[in-house]
């Protein structure tokens, strides 16, 4: 893989002082689609905007906006972004961001808990966008966040390495039905990134057992993950948080492909699962397996027709490439989305 050579390249401390770039970034996201997003949802302060939770900025917003700025190809928008996240969130003492933003409180941060996948969207971001423009200060920010992450939230339990979704509040004593994981924290295709920045065997097992949990847990008749699991025992719903395959795991098929995992089974069985009247996903209900929300908006519809794509190369709709940003996060699905198929299956287009 490009991305994989491209950071193999320059990441390493031995070659981090004389690094020079070593291929051109490629502009994955139309000029005129990023413009339009960072219309809606980036100010001029350089956070991003969830406008569909109140208007706050969170770890996880911010590791998209970054990550969507390298696939844009945009450096100046990048560090905009950057020097938010770095003054506004990284404010822990362990290296980790802080998870969220209020703009209607003072001061603006009143949970300093952490969110893993805002800190490895932020790495990620960091690490590829320091490779592919030749800057050490990124790159070094990058590796200081994957050893961050490697030490506070990716845990040895029962077996299995795991991602826990914070710091705070994910396992025992505190839970008591702890571990609690996320699935869909698992940002697959940036475990190899972080593994190159800090080499351990415990990045691979990480991805293994994400993958492995994926597949076998399966909830109600539908048997979908939930968005929050207890690993106290066998995989259960976590108390404390709804029963459903819901918002975040709705992400999970779109971060299994952009990162190559070609799981065919798995991807089509969420596909269907995930999916009602006829090519509308939804949020659902694990117990009934009925469907709570309906997710019309092309960001949500998007992700079917990624699967689509990788399964049996069938072309998207002229529906989910138009690109018209309304909330925060479908917006980012379809661009994240729309830039996977244009690098990879550009014959879906």
């Amino acid at each position: 893989m490009k991305l994989r050579r491209l950071v193999l390249a320059i990441c390493s401390a031995a070659v981090l002082a004389t690094a020079q770039p070593v291929a051109a970034q490629r502009t994955a996201i139309d000029p005129q689609a990023w413009i339009a997003y960072k219309a809606k949802f980036l100010d001029t302060n350089g956070r991003i905007i969830d406008n569909g939770n109140g208007g706050i900025s969170h770890s996880e917003g911010q590791g998209y906006g970054m990550l969507l700025t390298y696939l844009a190809n945009n450096p100046a928008d990048f560090e905009q972004i950057w020097y938010f996240t770095r003054t506004e969130l990284l404010l822990r003492d362990d290296g980790l961001a802080v998870w969220k933003w209020d703009p209607t409180v003072t001061p603006h941060v009143a949970d300093t808990n952490n969110a893993s996948d805002g800190d490895l969207l932020i790495a990620y971001a960091l690490a590829v966008a320091g490779s592919a423009w030749n800057n050490k200060d990124y790159l070094r920010a990058a590796a200081s966040m994957a050893k961050a992450i490697l030490s506070h939230v990716v845990i040895t339990s029962g077996g299995r390495t795991l991602l826990i979704p914070g710091v705070d509040g994910y396992r025992a004593p505190g839970r008591t039905d702890g571990p609690i994981i996320n699935p869909s924290y698992w940002v697959f295709e940036a475990i190899p990134v972080m593994a190159l920045l800090v080499p351990s065997e415990r990045w691979q097992k990480l991805s293994d057992d994400g993958l492995a949990l994926l597949r076998s847990i399966q909830f109600g008749p539908r048997k979908l993950p939930a968005d929050w699991v207890s690993l106290r025992a066998k995989p259960v719903p976590a108390d404390g948080f709804e029963a459903e395959f819901g918002y975040n795991a709705v992400r999970i098929p779109l971060y299994l492909a952009r990162a190559g995992i070609n799981d065919k089974a798995l991807l089509m069985r969420l596909q269907q699962v995930m999916t009602v009247e006829g090519d509308e996903p939804a949020t659902i209900d694990l117990a009934s397996g009925k469907p709570k929300d309906l997710l019309p908006d092309p960001g949500y519809r998007i992700v079917n027709d990624v699967v689509a794509c990788v399964v049996s190369g069938t072309k998207l709709p002229a529906s989910v490439r138009q690109f018209s940003p309304s909330l925060y996060y479908p917006a980012t699905l379809q661009l994240l989305s729309l830039a996977f198929v244009t690098e990879k299956h550009p014959e879906c287009l």
